[in-house]
């Protein structure tokens, strides 16, 4: 009786706590917080001076004493702190209504499948500190596949691939549980680091992870195109000292992305030679369906075409989908109950 209460009183919400980005949906409402998973944190005294959007515009522009950093690394909790004093600011900001007799939100949050049960003990005391009453866990690949619309209740196979800014996650979903998958710690950040090690290896140019990214968005892609696009890069010179501007074209990013995306490439290749036969069969008609801010890098899912011989579809809004597959779950706790599992006791929720 006090749970239903409770509930009644709450803002349920649902978290994407994403390595590079964490996205918050409150029940009723739909996506309330799209910011960067990034602390900035005086580390004489330890206090919190920005996190999210604030604090990302921090990185590489502080002084010694202050430090932006990302409290989840290859989509675990790096630091458990800070990542504590995250959630709890995701939580208050979402949570507008007043606080009843304690009525703080049930959270569900979205966790990489490859995580140990030590790393989603981490996440779960970490979301329980910053003011969680009940915490439920849910697979990424299982939140996105959601998120996408995809029928994976049904006896039949669902491909996902949901490639995010620490992890890659790849599954094949049925009956509404994953049948085989693989985590891989390639995705949007190693894609940046290899182009940061590519630029200082041939150009001898020392840049930025900021600048890293903006220019495997502007100008990335995975396979050769027509169109020839280049974008400056500035940063110092490691012969010289001095600061330098260069002009780098797509060939380049294309180059430095390459074996990292190769390497994701066979594990799908993996993933499908583990599938049994009858999924298999569905997903030759139905195809692989791309989630995650990779999913837009160009040319990606022409690239697992030609390497898989299966259609590949990116989804709408593939940076949203896991958020999106919490949020409908949270709207629909019933029937989607069995998707989740209370991160302390194992069980699904009551």
């Amino acid at each position: 009786m006090l749970n239903k209460f409770l509930n009644y009183f709450t803002e349920d919400i649902a978290i994407d706590l994403g390595t590079a980005n964490s996205l918050v949906y409150v029940r009723g409402k739909g996506i309330v917080i799209n910011e960067p998973s990034v602390v900035a944190l005086n580390q004489k005294t330890g206090q919190i001076l920005a996190i999210g959007e604030e604090a990302k515009k921090m990185v590489g522009r502080t002084p010694s004493h202050i430090q932006a950093i990302r409290p989840l690394v290859r989509g675990v909790v790096s630091d458990f702190e800070v990542t504590q004093q995250m959630l709890r600011y995701f939580i208050e900001k979402a949570h507008k209504k007043k606080l009843i007799f304690g009525a703080w939100p049930r959270v569900i949050i979205g966790i990489p499948c490859g995580v140990t049960e030590v790393e989603k003990k981490s996440v779960e005391d970490a979301a329980r500190n910053a003011g969680a009453r009940e915490v439920f866990l849910i697979e990424q690949p299982i939140a996105a596949a959601i998120g996408a619309r995809l029928p994976i209740q049904e006896a039949k196979g669902n491909f996902l691939i949901d490639i995010g800014g620490g992890t890659t996650e790849i599954a094949v979903i049925s009956l509404g549980g994953i049948v085989t998958s693989k985590s891989l710690k390639i995705a949007g950040d190693k894609l940046s680091e290899d182009i940061i090690q590519y630029v200082q290896q041939k150009y001898k140019l020392l840049i930025g992870e900021r600048s890293a990214e903006e220019v495997k968005i502007s100008i990335g892609e995975a396979l050769p195109s027509k169109e020839k696009k280049e974008a400056p890069l500035r940063g110092r010179n490691l012969i010289t000292g001095l600061p330098e501007e260069i002009i780098v074209s797509c060939e380049d990013i294309r180059k430095a992305m390459e074996k990292s995306l190769n390497q994701i490439v066979e594990a799908v290749k993996a993933t499908i030679e583990a599938t049994p036969p009858e999924l298999l069969a569905d997903i030759m008609s139905s195809g692989i369906h791309l989630t995650g801010g990779g999913a837009l890098l160009r040319g990606f899912d022409n690239l697992l075409k030609q390497a898989t011989k299966m259609p590949v579809k990116i989804i709408e809004d593939p940076l949203t989908a896991v958020v999106r597959g919490g949020g409908i779950v949270l709207e629909n706790l019933e029937e989607l109950k069995e998707t989740l599992q209370d991160a302390q006791t194992g069980e699904m929720p009551k």
